[in-house]
């Protein structure tokens, strides 16, 4: 975990970790490294509270709403204003290394941070609520041909798709 803090007031810990969780820790220390170079070569500061929102991100498997986020970033007795997170959140969207997931209303950080041309869907399990994000040039070039036809011009190309992991049980579900 890159988080230090109350295992009560962790929302990712749990007796035996999930597929999900276990995939982000490993990937967390390295992806934060990458979020720091991008920062820098962008010439743009990650502050102490950008950092902490990254890395509460980066340390659960599952999106957090910015009011979920206040209260876990809040040192016991103390507090911290929503719209300070939601300020880091806006920075942190801006330089691609976190995503908003609108069905959650919740954010997720980015491990593709260096695909950004690139289409970009989430696969969200219903049943334990953890998201794996993903890109393919099939899907990035499948999305672009529907965009060009249609002469439209996307802001973003981000994918979200219900369903269950394979974990939770997705092979069973039937394909369509």
């Amino acid at each position: 975990m890159i988080m230090s803090g109350s295992a009560s007031r962790l929302p990712i810990l749990q007796e035996e970790p999930c597929a999900h969780a276990q995939r982000q820790a490993e990937r967390a220390a390295r992806a934060l490294a990458q979020s720091e170079a991008i920062c820098r070569a962008h010439r743009v500061r990650l502050t102490p509270i950008r950092r902490r929102v990254l890395e509460a991100l980066y340390a659960t498997h599952k999106p957090m709403g910015a009011y979920e986020l206040a209260e876990y970033l809040t040192p016991p007795g103390g507090r911290m204003a929503p719209i300070t997170v939601y300020r880091a959140l806006d920075f942190l969207i801006e330089q691609g290394l976190v995503h908003k997931l609108a069905s959650q209303n919740a954010y997720i950080a980015s491990f593709h941070v260096d695909n950004a041309p690139e289409t970009t869907a989430f696969l969200i399990c219903e049943a334990c609520g953890g998201v794996d994000e993903t890109t393919s040039a099939e899907l990035t070039y499948a999305v672009n041909s529907l965009l060009n036809r249609e002469g439209f011009g996307p802001r973003a190309k981000l994918l979200e798709i219900m369903g269950r992991c394979a974990h939770c049980g997705g092979d069973a579900i039937s394909r369509a």
